[in-house]
């Protein structure tokens, strides 16, 4: 036979376990046990004893059948339900002297058999159920035949009796079998009855477990025959103790056309119109890229895209100065392919008007320190010691942190394909629509603005290349579509950086691709970088030649 634990004690055949017990031979307390033909085995040290009179094993008794509880069917004064209304239930009542102690309230199975019975203790609020509630259909079924025009689902027993009695004793009235947090199972269980009816009108508690639980339940039924009554009383039965009956028939007769979840009906959108508050925005720097966008917007994912070495990280900086010069807000650093102390060194630039990365740039501690309390010093910009650790998780987790825990609601990623390197596998497309992704959903949970730096294919059309100030557009985009889709914003920076002239060189081209806002592309602004700076300053829009964007002279 196989024994307690799974053990085999492969001489015994036809003993039962009768309980555990101590074992003599090592001392367990409890790893002994004890069998129905006298022997022992212990599962601690694995020793066996034979035994020789068998124990008695006690006899199972089959269960006894529950009495369902008896009472008398009459008015429930305590809860203002006619004795009409309990009769057409079957809903009884015990007394102590001429208080009502409990009620009665009947359920039976899909054949009308009384089948157990809920037992509600008005002293104590406490509900029990005698006899058998699996099996059991809603409470008042029984008594409505399918189809018809109207049924309405109660969250309890009390409420159905009192909105039946309500309107009229004319529409069939039910109630789930355990309060809310059985709706959903009460009702799929009996979905062939509940849709059988044209209209189903759902009438919970007024509370959240009631509104959630109601939500649930229309949500199992075709949208265009439930109705929703939104109670002003916590329940049913509190307006028939009100006595107003009245008012409850009036909310019954207006219960609202259940609509799903997220589903907005246009009527219902003039509270929208009428109390809009301006959608805040953050100038950028440069004019010419506020006329056309309307400045940057919380919830908004924007992505810059160059070629290797035209000047995407000088871009970033200049706009995270700008955010740290001109609100209140905190913003996250995320420059993946440089060390802290450069990206410290690149926004204190910024400030200063000076390189002072370079070892040629001549710079007092005094000029150093001021640019400092004015970037990194004002407690406001965070920055990330990635140690290449730049896995799609990780960096997703930092987000969250510089967001959540850091109040930082502008944050810049420099560069995407740094994460794509980083991600576990060889399909880049695949990384990169997985990364935008989860980019795009925590943009729009943490409310923030993200500014994604991206890479472009190495060649363009006409075998030009991004970094030769070749045009560029969306599909430009290296890797995936998936950029561009999510994105609500696409600038390209275009610079020709072998041209033949400094001014050329140092011209950059900023074009929107991408402009969900307004709609609004193409050239926007113009910057020129000025070596002895480190800045990019804005310029009058180029007289165009006709070979490319930055191939131009200024006016």
């Amino acid at each position: 036979m196989r024994c307690e634990r799974g053990k085999n004690v492969e001489h015994q055949t036809d003993s039962k376990f009768i309980k555990h017990i101590p074992c003599d031979n090592c001392g367990s307390s409890d790893g002994n046990s004890l069998y129905s033909d006298g022997h022992t085995y212990c599962f601690v040290c694995n020793t066996h004893t034979p035994g020789d009179n068998p124990a008695p094993v006690p006899k199972q008794e089959p269960p006894k059948p529950q009495t369902l509880p008896n009472g008398i069917i009459d008015e429930l004064t305590d809860r203002h339900i006619s004795r009409e209304t309990c009769q057409r239930y079957g809903v009884k009542h015990n007394r102590v002297d001429t208080q009502i102690s409990r009620h009665l309230y009947p359920y039976t199975d899909k054949n009308g058999n009384h089948i157990g019975t809920k037992v509600r203790d008005t002293q104590t609020k406490d509900f029990k159920y005698i006899g058998d509630s699996r099996n059991s259909i809603l409470f008042g079924q029984h008594i409505f035949a399918k189809g018809g025009k109207y049924i309405t689902i109660f969250e309890g027993e009390v409420d159905a009796l009192s909105g039946y009695e309500m309107l009229g004793s004319r529409w069939p009235c039910v109630s789930i079998k355990n309060g809310a947090q059985s709706a959903v199972s009460d009702c799929q269980k009996n979905f062939e009855y509940i849709n059988s009816f044209d209209t189903i009108v759902l009438c919970f508690d007024n509370d959240e477990p009631g509104r959630k639980a109601s939500q649930q339940v229309a949500d199992l039924f075709p949208p265009n025959k439930v109705k929703v009554v939104d109670l002003h009383l916590k329940d049913a039965n509190e307006y028939i103790a009100t006595n107003n009956r009245k008012g409850f028939t009036q909310l019954w007769w207006e219960a609202r056309d259940y609509t799903p979840e997220g589903i907005i009906l246009g009527e219902s959108t003039w509270d929208l119109i009428e109390n809009e508050k301006p959608q805040e925005s953050l100038p950028y720097p440069w004019r010419g890229m506020n006329d056309m966008t309307y400045g940057m917007r919380k919830s908004e994912l924007t992505c810059w895209c160059a070629g290797s070495g035209i000047g995407k990280s000088s871009v970033m900086r200049e706009l995270a100065h700008h955010i740290v010069k001109n609100t209140t807000e905190s913003v996250g650093c995320l420059f993946l392919e440089e060390s802290v102390l450069r990206t410290a060194k690149g926004l204190m630039s910024v400030e200063a008007n000076l390189p002072l990365h370079l070892p040629t740039t001549t710079a007092s501690m005094d000029i150093k320190k001021d640019a400092w309390n004015q970037t990194l010093g004002t407690g406001r910009v965070r920055l990330w010691d990635h140690f290449g650790a730049t896995n799609i998780d990780n960096v997703i987790s930092k987000i969250q942190y510089l967001s959540s825990g850091l109040a930082c609601k502008y944050i810049i990623v420099d560069h995407l394909h740094m994460i794509v390197g980083a991600h576990d596998g060889n399909d880049e497309r695949r990384a990169i629509d997985t990364i935008m992704t989860r980019l795009r959903t925590l943009v729009q949970e943490q409310g923030i603005h993200l500014m994604l730096v991206s890479h472009l294919r190495r060649t363009l059309p006409q075998n030009n290349t991004a970094e030769e100030g070749g045009s560029i557009s969306l599909a430009d985009l290296r890797g995936s579509h998936g950029i561009a889709q999510l994105c609500d914003m696409v600038f390209a920076l275009i610079r020709n950086g072998q041209a033949d002239t400094e001014d050329k060189r140092n011209l950059t081209t900023i074009r929107v691709l991408k402009n969900r806002f307004s709609g609004e592309t193409g050239p926007c602004c113009w910057l020129k970088w000025d070596k002895n700076t480190g800045r990019m300053q804005e310029q009058k829009q180029p007289e165009p030649t006709g070979e490319s964007d930055t191939d131009a002279v200024f006016l």
